[in-house]
């Protein structure tokens, strides 16, 4: 690009024009009218993009525009030539607990292990190889501390399983070969201390334990592309701090997975992302290799990211238990930035207490991300179960035949399938009620038109990629129909400050609101995939977790949802477990990837 300051007045207004995302017609006017030798900014450049704001104003207004303009037209030229890394965030941070100053949880303690306790070392050996692949963390700990299985033959297992399903679910980017057995052969170093002493007392869960890294995380030496044809050579240069909290924990990384590209979908420069329970079909996204990869078998749990739905939707797909952390409770520090103020990291995993150990693993600040914190967390949860759990009803009774069709818009479902899972979360609501929860009817906020503020999302994305979209690269990524990220980024240029700050505003509303649905519960239950609450909380930062609780006819799985209180982790995985301790559907494997 041409630098600004050495352009004509002509060329300066144009670029002020497409910067503006003035587009179609009327940018083509706008040029057609420019093209006159020293045609400047003025009063009819200025009506031509009165739409973008929704305004209409007098001539006499619109020429007192005139010079302000040519002086921020010239403003955004010299601040766009400026280099900005995409890790760099806006001056401006996102508070979950706006809606409520001076209620915030307490600091919490820093060391995150010490409440685990893992019980006694194993007697006895796996009796095959499917037993360690889907194994829970607990019994990969048990058989790891009883010397039955080593921290590097698991480790390889995990690698090996990646190689051999990897041609089917198309789920990795890289295997970490030398950082996972450098990794492991140290936590077989603490595995042999550990072993001198005996007992059931508070141990290191995760030592030694496989896991995959979404790859939008940094891992030095590691490839980080991002999922994106753009940046299929960009190489990590810094520790990501979940990943390095899971390093000091004494987990192995065994391989980067596949991130739909951009953080949207299942479909990267490498092709989509498969589900394990039919290859036919995708994983979701945009966490599709961490998904596809845990419920195949090939890693025992992955970190993935949620910006709206990218940890729930693949986990759901997959048949997976899946955790979205309140906003702020994991630093995203060495995480691709998509929107600033809804970006999360969390776990995926098969049962709420393996989300539960990793998630106590990686929660935390850690002075590099500014919006985390440390907040308390015990496992097993220092406080008795939530005993009042509110039921979003009319969520539930929605008629879901009007989701039918996929993310491109084509018809990918009936009415029955819809049904069919119906029946399902009906029978789940039973459950719960039959485990000794008091369910209590509730509703989503009513005033506030959550919907209304997803373009929240597209201006924060469009920001981030803005240099993508201005330098013509977002040509490559794969996928260029309309509900694609090349064709947002260039309608989130379309977006108004003000418009983008009034939804923010309106935001706040949505917080108290929000709150007030936790009124005499603690935990929320919800249909997954149905309504706005997906949206609403990832707006409000609150925590949500999916985990299977059926499998249709055609043998895929379908998912239940969660919400607890800002900070609720402790309640809301202390739910989930009660439910998944009288279902068994998060232990259930998919049948291809089995071999006894």
């Amino acid at each position: 690009m041409a630098d600004p300051r050495n352009m004509t007045p002509r060329r300066r207004v144009l670029q002020f024009l497409a910067g503006l995302g003035v587009a179609s017609p009327v940018l083509a006017r706008a040029v057609t009218a420019l093209a006159e030798e020293g045609a400047p900014i003025d009063k009819e450049t200025i009506r031509r993009a009165e739409w973008i704001s929704g305004l209409e104003l007098t001539d006499e207004k619109r020429e007192l525009m005139v010079e302000g303009l040519r002086q921020m037209q010239e403003q955004f030229a010299r601040l766009r030539a400026l280099p900005l890394d995409n890790s760099v965030p806006p001056a401006l941070a996102f508070d979950p607990f706006a809606a409520r100053p001076g209620a915030r949880t307490p600091p919490g303690d820093p060391d995150r292990s010490r409440h685990v306790r893992l019980g006694p070392p194993s007697d006895s050996a796996p009796d095959h190889e499917d037993d360690v692949a889907f194994a829970s963390i607990r019994q990969l700990s048990a058989w790891l501390r009883g010397g039955h299985l080593s921290a590097r033959e698991l480790a390889d297992l995990s690698l090996a399983r990646l190689e051999k399903h990897d041609p089917a679910l198309h789920c990795v980017i890289e295997r970490t070969v030398d950082v996972a057995r450098a990794q492991a052969d140290a936590a077989d170093r603490r595995l042999a201390e550990a072993r001198k002493n005996s007992g059931d007392g508070p141990g290191e869960p995760l030592l030694g334990i496989p896991w995959g890294a979404k790859d939008l995380l940094s891992w030095p030496g590691t490839r980080t592309t991002w999922g994106a044809k753009p940046y299929e050579d960009q190489i990590g240069a810094v520790r990501s701090t979940a990943a390095a909290n899971l390093e000091a924990a004494g987990a192995t990384l065994v391989a980067k997975l596949t991130v739909g590209a951009l953080a949207w979908g299942d479909v990267w420069f490498g092709g989509k992302t498969r589900n394990p329970w039919n290859v036919e079909q995708g994983s979701s996204g945009s966490s599709a290799g961490p998904a596809s990869a845990t419920a195949a078998g090939l890693v025992t749990f992955a970190l993935g990211t949620e910006t709206w739905g990218s940890i729930l939707s693949p986990a759901t797909v997959c048949g997976l238990t899946g955790l979205r952390p309140t906003f702020g409770r994991v630093s995203r520090h060495g995480c691709m930035a998509l929107a600033w103020s809804m970006d999360k990291i969390g776990p995926i995993a098969r049962s709420a207490e393996d989300c539960a150990l990793v998630f106590g693993a990686i929660h935390g600040a850690d002075g590099l991300d500014p919006v985390a914190r440390s907040v308390e967390f015990a496992w097993p949860p220092a406080r008795p179960r939530p005993v009042r759990i509110g039921v979003l009803r009319a969520e539930f009774d929605r008629d879901r035949a009007q989701y039918a069709g996929d993310e491109d818009g084509d018809e990918a479902t009936t009415v029955e399938w819809w049904k069919e899972w119906e029946v399902i979360d009906r029978g789940s609501l039973d459950t719960l009620a039959n485990a000794g929860f008091e369910l209590v009817d509730c509703t989503l906020p009513g005033d506030v038109p959550i919907s209304d503020l997803a373009f929240i999302l597209t201006a924060e994305a469009a920001t981030a990629f803005d240099d993508l979209t201005r330098s013509g690269r977002d040509d490559l990524l794969v996928r260029q129909v309309a509900a694609a990220w090349p064709n947002v980024f260039r309608q989130g240029q379309m977006i108004p400050a003000v418009e983008y700050l009034r939804a923010n505003r309106h935001r706040t509303r949505l917080l108290a609101a929000t709150e007030a649905m936790f009124d005499g519960v603690d935990v929320i239950v919800a249909p997954t995939w149905v309504g706005d609450t997906l949206l609403l909380t990832n707006l409000s930062g609150h925590p949500q977790l999916c985990l299977p609780n059926g499998l249709r006819t055609d043998g895929t799985p379908t998912s239940l949802s969660f919400v607890g209180r800002l900070d609720g982790e402790e309640a809301l995985l202390a739910v989930a477990r009660a439910f998944q301790e009288v279902t068994d559907f998060h232990r259930r494997r998919p049948p291809g990837f089995v071999t006894g």
